[in-house]
């Protein structure tokens, strides 16, 4: 019984963790987009929500002291990392890694009261706490790396329209990040730092090669290449993002039909262990029943 309740407390607080660690951080992210836009647009910042969240300031605060202390905010994987999960706040990496040392801390302390298997409580416990931050940022950059993947048809065909009505490269992707901003606002997102960089002095190849190294999407890969041979060669654009834009739709058709093809063998196992007893049970339970109801009688009397 003591184990079943410990077994529920330990998954029941990794579950919570991990939660509050992806909302603190999407919230993060979400906070100084709010502000670079309301920057942009020349608003001021309402009274109201400058007064808001004194905990969450104060929380903030205290991981960035620890974050300090351990040097190790500015790691530059750490911030590829974060780059990748399209987190950009230094306070989300103060967050992180703040979880990382105090949650295992806090799991040890508390575990000094388990009254059975104290060791075993707290080493397991505060190593899974200490991994917990670390699988949610794997599962965000995950999550985004394959919603940029399934948003690079749209964007180049968009390209090829931009291209086609007379628009520059640079002002065609700037109008691309603008339309993709409510169903691909992680494309759009990316787009837009592109831009940024550029306009910042940065080489446009260099920016492009800086984006398919951060998304880490084999198709952007590709579409970064194309672009940078259009680029040396002097090759006409349009033509090429059209051919571009072919074999993505090529790709993603052999993907659907490996796909397809995969879900036989996959289907086995449902199969197997779900519906071949229930038929089992339908099938052979009621002569089963009565088999062992006539063995339990007897041998019938001439």
């Amino acid at each position: 019984m003591n184990f079943l309740l410990y077994a529920m407390v330990m998954v029941t607080g990794l579950f919570g963790m991990g939660a509050v660690a992806s909302m603190i951080m999407s919230r993060s992210s979400r906070v100084i987009s709010k502000r670079v836009f309301n920057v942009l647009q020349g608003r001021q910042e309402p009274a109201a929500s400058r007064n808001r969240g004194g905990l969450r300031r104060d929380l903030l605060k205290a991981a960035h002291w620890l974050s300090k202390r351990i040097d190790m905010a500015n790691d530059p994987r750490l911030i590829e990392r974060f780059d990748r999960a399209g987190i950009f706040s230094s306070s989300s990496r103060d967050l992180y890694l703040a979880s990382r040392i105090a949650g295992p801390l806090s799991v040890i302390l508390v575990g000094i009261s388990i009254p059975a298997l104290r060791s075993f409580w707290m080493v397991s416990l505060a190593a899974m706490f200490y991994l917990v931050p670390d699988l949610v940022l794997k599962y965000r950059i995950k999550s985004r790396r394959e919603k940029i993947r399934l948003s690079v048809p749209d964007a180049v065909d968009l390209l090829v329209i931009c291209v086609d009505a007379g628009l520059g490269m640079d002002q065609a992707m700037l109008r691309v990040a603008q339309e993709l901003s409510k169903r691909h606002p992680e494309m759009h997102q990316e787009l837009l730092r592109v831009n940024r960089e550029q306009r910042a002095g940065k080489p446009r190849i260099d920016a492009w090669q800086s984006m398919a190294l951060r998304t880490g999407v084999p198709e952007i890969e590709a579409f970064v290449n194309m672009l940078m041979q259009t680029e040396r060669f002097v090759t006409p654009i349009a033509r090429a993002l059209s051919a571009f834009g072919d074999g993505i739709r090529q790709k993603r058709r052999q993907r659907a039909e490996e796909l397809a093809a995969k879900t036989t063998v996959k289907i086995i196992f449902p199969l197997v262990l779900c519906i071949f007893p229930s038929v089992f049970v339908v099938l052979l339970g009621p002569p089963g029943i009565t088999i062992a109801r006539g063995l339990a009688a007897g041998p019938v009397s001439p």
